[in-house]
């Protein structure tokens, strides 16, 4: 919708749509902007069986003359150092989401003329109480092989792997990864021979830090820029900062000296604002009325005054 108003979604295919779409999903008001639009402007944007969209074959002739210099954009759970992606399940054969199309757009990154996959992830996630690296060494389970491997983006910059060999990829791959594992997984990589063992990450790349990212969107934050939907929502306003809290006690959570000084410090926070009481009353714990859940009304607050 944005990418259209603003006119840079224009490029048309041969049957004169700039969009084939299996399905979408967004806020109310991007679905009343579909359905406002008049007639002629609605037939830009056509609704294909998912087999025309995540597909080459079929149609094939006409679906490379409008697929050139395509971009094909991906989200992961992890990406081997490698460049083996993880999308849909755990080692241990868990099942976390399904493959969707994942499979089939990278497969016609490579099958198109002047195409490109791109696998985009934050560098670390929170888990049991601490940080974890989202760029790994290796994995018992992968959902696109390393030699599908292309661009990566993290936070932290972008890692072109297409056509690099083993040594190369690794290199790349620990500059976009965060600072606090990089040293862990380059003595993995030498531990085997696949990096020289004198290999050092060079200077640039040591300084991959959420405070950095932090400190340099900071003025857009400032200016309005970065917001937590940009793209609307259906949460209210006390929904929104209830999610960064309750995170943050999820995480807390986890650890159980970590849950001891929340609820520790929660005992002296001061009364709450009318803002937080919303909040609190959105958890229905504006009034509690039982030890258990004043305790959890203290500690709420807390994570609303101190989470991410």
């Amino acid at each position: 919708m944005d990418l259209y108003r603003e006119g840079i979604l224009k490029r048309r295919a041969s049957d004169g749509a700039i969009l084939h779409s299996g399905f979408f999903v967004g806020s109310n008001r991007f679905y009343d902007f579909l359905r406002s639009l008049p007639e002629e402007e609605l037939a830009l944007f056509r609704m294909r069986g998912i087999s025309f969209v995540n597909e080459l074959y079929g149609e094939e002739e006409r679906k490379r003359a409008d697929r050139v210099n395509a971009r094909f954009v991906n989200n992961a759970m992890m990406v081997t150092l490698l460049g083996a992606t993880v999308s849909d399940a755990l080692a241990d054969g868990r099942v976390v989401s399904g493959v969707g199309g994942q499979y089939n757009f990278v497969a016609q990154a490579f099958a198109l003329e002047g195409a490109r996959s791109i696998i985009t992830l934050n560098a670390t996630r929170r888990a049991r109480g601490r940080r974890e690296s989202r760029l790994i060494w290796s994995y018992g389970h992968t959902t696109l092989p390393r030699h599908l491997r292309d661009i990566v983006v993290t936070e932290y910059g972008v890692a072109d792997l297409r056509g690099k060999s083993d040594r190369d990829c690794i290199a790349a791959m620990l500059a976009i990864a965060d600072s606090a594992f990089q040293e862990e997984l380059l003595d993995a990589a030498k531990s085997i021979g696949k990096i020289e063992k004198n290999y050092a990450i060079p200077p640039d790349f040591r300084d991959n830090t959420p405070e950095r990212i932090a400190e340099a969107l900071a003025p857009l934050r400032k200016e309005g820029w970065c917001a937590e939907f940009p793209f609307a929502s259906e949460f209210t306003e006390e929904e929104q900062r209830l999610i960064p809290a309750l995170r943050h006690l999820k995480q807390t959570n986890a650890s159980g000296p970590s849950l001891a000084r929340a609820v520790l410090a929660s005992l002296a926070e001061a009364r709450p604002d009318d803002k937080e009481r919303a909040a609190l009353g959105r958890m229905q714990l504006a009034a509690p009325a039982s030890l258990r859940e004043r305790l959890y009304a203290k500690l709420l607050l807390w994570a609303l005054r101190h989470g991410d």
